[in-house]
């Protein structure tokens, strides 16, 4: 049964979470990206639970009203912040130094490939959808042809100071027809915008992106067993840059690639999103 938790790591940040199964069991950790909140893992989180494990998805730093710094000064919003959050979450959940299941979708998924080659002693398996590893990434960027810049045109977009106004001018319009367009369920729309539709929300979430800039990071081979989920029908990620992935991950690697999917697959495919994270997590015990 999904539950809506709060989960404090200092006295300054305290985030809001859907968290379910039994305190104790091997524990995956969930990282949404952007422009959703927690609420996109909340089948994965139910069919996880219901198999044994404990899962956490929180709604992360800026998105979380309990966890918004100064979104003026970049820093806060670093990566390296994103990730000391999540571990910091791991740990408030008490869990300590044990290994955990790690999965992440677009932001979160940067997050995730982050962690994995900061700290792949403490990832018994890595899950990421739509966001490919940063080098295939950047260079896909790099392509001739232009299509993966073309796709990734709004990161720059983001870096604007009136991006916010932007995105939930007219009740949301442009963030209501992007989801929508992903083929995400109105229901879920409407989850997200209660996370997300507001102001000071939309300000820390655009903040990730002015605290990286235009550059993503490098990193180095992924030594974490890893399943990389992509939707052909991805508006975001480009075909050269999913396939690409393989050659970064120097571990057990699957690749799935969902037919007619867009960027949001959690929310608009499920039940097979949640069937392969379950095969994969069972395959890598903690």
């Amino acid at each position: 049964m999904l539950e809506l938790e709060t989960i404090a790591i200092s006295p300054a940040l305290t985030f809001d979470a859907l968290a379910a199964g039994q305190p104790g069991a091997p524990l995956v950790l969930l990282l949404h990206g952007f422009a959703e909140s927690m609420h996109c893992w909340r089948a994965q989180v139910e069919a996880l639970a219901a198999a044994g494990y404990r899962a956490v998805a929180p709604s992360q730093r800026g998105y979380s009203a309990g966890a918004r710094p100064d979104t003026g000064d970049p820093s806060n919003y670093h990566i390296d912040r994103l990730m000391d959050d999540a571990m910091a979450i791991v740990s408030a959940s008490g869990h300590g130094e044990r290994r955990f299941h790690l999965a992440g979708h677009d932001w979160g998924g940067s997050i995730a490939w982050a962690l994995a080659d900061r700290c792949p002693e403490r990832l018994a398996s890595l899950t990421v959808l739509s966001r490919p590893h940063p080098n295939a990434f950047n260079r896909a960027l790099l392509e001739t042809d232009g299509e993966q810049a073309q796709r990734s045109k709004h990161h720059k977009a983001f870096l604007e100071p009136d991006a916010a106004d932007v995105v939930l001018a007219d009740n949301a319009r442009w963030l209501r027809e992007r989801l929508s367009a992903n083929g995400v369920p109105s229901e879920a729309i409407e989850l997200h915008l209660a996370v997300l539709g507001n102001k000071p929300a939309m300000e820390g979430a655009l903040a990730w992106y002015r605290a990286r800039g235009a550059i993503r990071g490098p990193l180095g081979m992924i030594r974490v067993p890893a399943l990389y989920i992509w939707g052909d029908a991805d508006d975001t990620v480009g075909r050269i840059a999913a396939e690409g992935t393989v050659e970064f991950v120097a571990a057990p690697y699957r690749f799935e690639v969902f037919s007619g999917v867009g960027h949001f697959a959690a929310d608009q495919a499920p039940d097979r999103v949640s069937e392969l994270l379950l095969e994969h997590v069972a395959a890598h015990p903690a």
